[in-house]
């Protein structure tokens, strides 16, 4: 055991050392730092701390723990900056390329989003553009060889070099074993904060109350929540836990907690930041175009849930892992709550004004590419939709509500079974929509255009068609044939009625059998007809190449044959008499010719074709 003459001697050198870098004393103190300089001063001025701590243990004499407790508190005033400027000459914010580079090789692992594109602009009125594609922002910084270690999806990197941390280590025991515990962490968590406030700035994290982000425009938030699925993705697997691991480099060991009160001390503000973002968009006012973003921060902070909980494992960090569950259960609800508003939005689309020449209606287009993306989100959404529709609630006494009833019958999911009364409703909303022409024929062609159009859009989508299945395709086949049928049967059914035989034969012995007034008549008719028939449907319009050839097949198929067999037969009894070409106006290849204009959606006069030819 030492004697009282060497513990005041040794003391008394360390009081001296402690003394010489007392800034508030010393301008060469004040100008210069201790870490800064030579480690073998930096080593001398640590150990002239301990000696001073190990001096107070031992002396008895109050004028004595007086002169100690004055050298303690000027050493850990001492301590405490040169604490802080180590902090602060090496808390420079990360390259922002390097924090999406190491992101992207982690996000490459988890769920996928779709990469497909919801554009509304043919049906304005039930949203807007929303892009799913997302462009990384770089940012400014000079390149760096920063190293890291991976932990499943977890990239902790050095956020200070090890040199550096070692004295803070070195510095923060010091502190935490005179009592200056508090002082240390304020001081960390200053300066910490800093830092990670300008990689927010540089990631472009707003500071948002969530009123203000339910204040913003839709266009404005698609961009800001692509932008927050990249800083969350980044922030949490990243920087969160590169800050968790370096508050356990710098005070692991020293003092219990210690090192979770540093981490929240630093992270919790922001980390709630993070997350009011989220939690604002799932309770915002829901509308059918903010779907896909709601299910892609849905995925997205479904695959950082066991990241949180990995970063935010302590007791003291409960309150974050709590929120960001919340959160997913309330984004989980806006899903299903924006589905059930679609769905009513196709069944009470209120539009009365006819689509012009009977062509696929905008909410088709809106309603299909919609759905189209639903299908997108498939793994999501067959989790998350666990109810089938109440397809009761307003059809009940509808054939609509007795299809549904058959399809659920069958081994569909629930979400394939809100698909397929989106699908429904939006036929039976057409249905109500082809009665405001005002010709016969139109409303069987419009009709056809749009279911054709579902098919075809159904058929284009692998994931689309499986959850739909092939029996209820043909059950929309066998409605585009239906309609074609119908049309048909409305327009050329009386054109091939000028055609017929009964009425044209009378009888006695001076006629010849047949009728020349009636077979006039008859002629007049047909040309009457056919006329008005094209001036009208040259305007109406099949979009679908390929529908609009078998339309025009099926037309031909009838009426060439029927015209060529009656021209046939009675056309010397016209030529016969005066002026025929009153009566016999046009040849087969006309008629052929003039089937071709059908269809296509602008003006052709049949006389000016007949003229050029």
């Amino acid at each position: 055991m030492e004697s009282p003459e060497n513990l005041t001697e040794e003391f008394e050198a360390a009081e001296k050392l402690i003394l010489r870098w007392d800034s508030t004393a010393s301008e060469e103190a004040k100008e210069h730092m201790i870490f800064e300089g030579d480690r073998w001063e930096a080593d001398q001025y640590l150990h002239a701390v301990d000696e001073i701590q190990r001096s107070m243990e031992s002396l008895t004499i109050p004028s004595d723990q007086n002169k100690v407790k004055s050298a303690i508190q000027v050493a850990m005033a001492r301590l405490e900056d040169e604490f802080r400027n180590i902090l602060v000459t090496h808390s420079n914010p990360v390259e922002t390329d390097l924090l999406i580079d190491l992101n992207s090789s982690t996000f490459s692992s988890s769920r996928t989003t779709s990469t497909g594109e919801f554009n509304d602009e043919d049906y304005p009125e039930y949203g807007e553009q929303s892009n799913r594609g997302e462009n990384h922002e770089g940012g400014e910084g000079s390149s760096s060889s920063t190293s890291y270690r991976s932990t499943s999806s977890i990239r902790e990197i050095d956020l200070i070099p090890p040199e550096a941390i070692n004295d803070l280590h070195s510095i923060a025991e010091r502190m935490i074993s005179a009592g200056y515990l508090r002082e240390c962490l304020q001081v960390y968590g200053t300066i910490r904060k800093s830092a990670i406030e300008a990689c927010f700035c540089r990631l472009g994290v707003e500071k948002l109350s969530i009123g203000d982000v339910q204040r913003l425009d839709w266009d404005a938030l698609v961009v800001k929540i692509r932008r927050w699925i990249r800083a969350a993705n980044i922030c949490i697997r990243i920087l969160f836990s590169s800050e968790k691991r370096l508050c356990e480099q710098i005070f692991e060991g020293l003092e219990p907690d210690a090192v979770d009160s540093c981490f929240m001390e630093t992270v919790k503000s922001y980390a709630i930041q993070l997350l009011n973002f989220a939690d604002a968009i799932s309770i915002s006012k829901r509308s059918p175009e903010k779907l896909f973003k709601i299910l892609d921060l849905h995925d997205s902070l479904s695959d950082l849930l066991p990241d949180i909980d990995a970063v935010f494992e302590s007791d003291s960090s409960e309150s974050i892992r709590v929120q960001a569950g919340e959160i997913l259960v309330r984004l989980a609800e806006a899903s299903r709550g924006i589905l059930s508003e679609f769905e009513n939005l196709v069944q009470r689309e209120p539009s009365k004004i006819p689509v012009p020449g009977g062509t696929i209606h905008p909410l088709t287009r809106y309603v299909m590419n919609y759905i189209s993306l639903i299908s997108d989100y498939k793994q999501t959404l067959i989790e998350l939709i666990v109810r089938k529709p109440l397809s009761g609630s307003r059809y009940s006494s509808d054939p609509i509500s007795s299809e549904m009833e058959f399809l659920e019958t069958e081994n569909r999911s629930p979400l394939a079974l809100h698909l397929i009364w989106i699908i429904l409703n939006l036929q039976f909303n057409l249905e109500g929509k082809s009665k405001h022409y005002k010709d016969a024929s139109l409303p069987h062609l419009f009709f056809m255009n749009n279911i054709h159009y579902i098919l075809q859009k159904v058929k284009g989508s692998p994931e689309l068609r499986e959850m739909i299945g092939d029996d209820y395709l043909k059950k929309l086949s066998g409605k585009v044939r239906q309609s074609a049928m119908n049309y048909q049967r409305s327009t050329w059914l009386r054109i091939l009625y000028c055609l017929r035989d009964e009425g044209l034969h009378v009888s006695g012995s001076f006629s010849s059998g047949v009728s020349k007034t009636v077979l006039r008549e008859r002629f007049k008719a047909f040309n009457s007809i056919f006329e008005e028939v094209h001036r009208t449907q040259v305007t109406w319009l099949v979009p679908d190449t390929q529908l609009r050839e078998e339309l025009r097949i099926s037309i031909s198929e009838k009426l060439i044959p029927a015209y060529r067999s009656f021209l046939g037969r009675f056309r010397s009894q016209i030529e016969n008499g005066r002026h025929p070409e009153m009566y016999i106006k046009y040849s087969v290849e006309d008629i052929e010719t003039a089937v071709l204009d059908f269809f296509e959606g602008h003006t052709v006069s049949l006389h000016s074709r007949r003229r050029s030819q």
